[in-house]
């Protein structure tokens, strides 16, 4: 039995909320809190009497350290869920370390303001010393381990799906399928038509920053950066069809290349639609997907954060998106001194999971690890003190949750691999 702090109330917090509240024989108590408590009011208010969880809601401003502070010591969480932006990672970690609760999360950190002094001394000294440029990495969570570890406390980083799923699918690979893994291809295709001319699946900035920056892989023991979208390949992914897929950089590259011995090669593909892609590179064209400030009319606004607030919520699109996802891994590698490939992956229909939740595939493959990560934690199951990410843990009790609470998983022997 354990009382939870969710930290954010958006399309993946309510599916992770919901998922909780169908494990209330472990989520006993869930307090459900972020900047705008109408929001938490509302989730409360439909999932009442629908479970034995007993939850409340609180106001918190995820960017002020002492109001976090006095938020957890007042509710007494067993840890802490966050699935707010990636800008408040840090600020929610060290309310967590000073507290001295577990905390999890979904993705890693990225600065607001890329134009930070602080921060960008020590972004471009990682770009000279690492060679990519992407805006996020995970250095400055995985700076918290030792006082974590002193604290006796456990940090578990990226238990969405892509990061998250697709680490524990290359933790589960590693230990049953492979004795040395040698490539690994991250693929994660969205089949699904919301029929907006131009949407995101998740929240616009994160989604439009990351798309539109260069790309990068990890080969040799050293990461190769790629002008953004210049690597181009056509899968035909299984239940979704033939799609065009692009190379991203992706965070858990980051992670495996640190904890997966002897990987020569990791790469992370998504698909895109020509239409998706001719839209951001006309915003990125006329300045709209900056994030330095700038005056307007006497006010100081951010392109992106204005454009953000134009598009569709993608909490919004469940009811109208149809058609499927498909996100795993492809990994090559020996066993037994053969040479051997597999492919793990799961299809979530955009459709099931609106008539399950109300929300579309992508916050679902979301929001359901989610729930997961914080359950291994909780449980016990998974008990390291110190910051971590999903792939150091055994993958085997979150891969039979997969089953259990709506992503199931396929292993295929021998696929197709990308060239």
């Amino acid at each position: 039995m354990a009382r939870l702090l969710v930290i954010g109330c958006g399309g993946v917090a309510a599916v992770a909320i919901t998922k909780c509240c169908q494990n209330s024989a472990l989520f006993t108590e869930l307090v459900i809190a972020s900047r705008t408590k109408s929001r938490c009011d509302e989730l409360k208010a439909k999932l009442e009497g629908k479970t034995s969880t007993t939850i409340s809601t609180a106001q918190v401003d995820a960017d002020n350290l002492a109001s976090l502070i006095v938020l957890i010591k007042d509710v007494r969480p067993d840890a802490v869920l966050n699935v707010a932006l990636p800008y408040q990672d840090l600020t929610i970690m060290e309310a967590c370390l000073q507290c001295k609760v577990d905390y999890i999360d979904t993705a890693n950190y990225e600065p607001e303001d890329t134009e930070d002094p602080v921060w960008r001394e020590r972004y471009e000294k990682r770009c000279k010393e690492l060679g990519f440029s992407a805006y996020f990495d995970y250095a400055p969570q995985w700076a918290y381990h030792e006082r974590f570890r002193e604290a006796g406390i456990t940090a578990l980083l990226g238990t969405g799906f892509d990061p998250g799923v697709t680490s524990v699918f290359t933790a589960y690979a590693l230990k049953h399928y492979f004795d040395e893994i040698y490539t690994i291809d991250i693929l994660d295709c969205n089949g699904g038509d919301h029929g907006y001319p131009f949407a995101t699946n998740f929240n616009p900035e994160i989604n439009l920053r990351e798309v539109s920056a260069p790309g990068s892989y990890w080969e040799s023991g050293k990461w190769i950066e790629i002008p953004a979208m210049s690597i181009k390949r056509e899968y035909d992914f299984p239940q979704v069809g033939k799609k065009d897929m692009y190379l991203l950089h992706h965070e858990e590259i980051e992670s495996l290349a640190k904890n997966i011995p002897g990987v020569k090669r990791i790469r992370f593909f998504m698909t895109f639609g020509q239409s998706y892609l001719t839209h951001m590179q006309c915003l990125e064209n006329i300045g709209m997907l900056s994030t330095v400030p700038m005056d307007f009319n006497g006010q100081k606004i951010v392109p992106i954060q204005f454009l953000k607030a134009l598009l569709p919520d993608p909490a919004s699109l469940g009811p109208r998106t149809v058609g499927k996802t498909n996100i795993g891994c492809i990994f090559t590698g020996v066993k037994d001194g053969a040479e051997k490939s597999i492919y793990i992956y799961n299809v979530c229909d955009h459709q099931e999971c609106y008539r399950e939740l109300g929300s579309q595939a992508v916050s679902y493959t979301t929001g359901v690890p989610a729930m997961i990560g914080t359950a291994m934690v909780l449980s016990g199951l998974w008990n390291k003190k110190g910051v971590f990410t999903v792939e150091e843990f055994d993958p085997d009790p979150y891969m039979q949750m997969l089953n259990e609470y709506g992503l199931p998983w396929v292993v295929e022997e021998n696929p197709t691999t990308v060239e």
